[in-house]
């Protein structure tokens, strides 16, 4: 019928109802204000996160 593969990626993602439902209570809890700096901080932290994981492997890279 379905694969384990299949059945873990279904649960994995949440679909546009659940969604719907995560923005509506940070939108509750956060306020409307606040929601742009929030992603903002959180674009800029995944930013950072990426460049420190690429530098890193550039320094493996130099190592050997």
């Amino acid at each position: 019928m379905y694969s384990n593969v299949t059945l873990n990626y279904a649960f994995a993602m949440p679909g546009m109802g659940e969604l719907v439902v995560i923005f509506l209570i940070v939108l509750v809890l956060f306020g409307a204000g606040k929601i742009p700096r929030i992603a903002k901080d959180l674009g800029s932290g995944i930013r950072e996160f990426k460049k420190s994981i690429k530098d890193e492997k550039d320094d493996e890279g130099e190592k050997k």
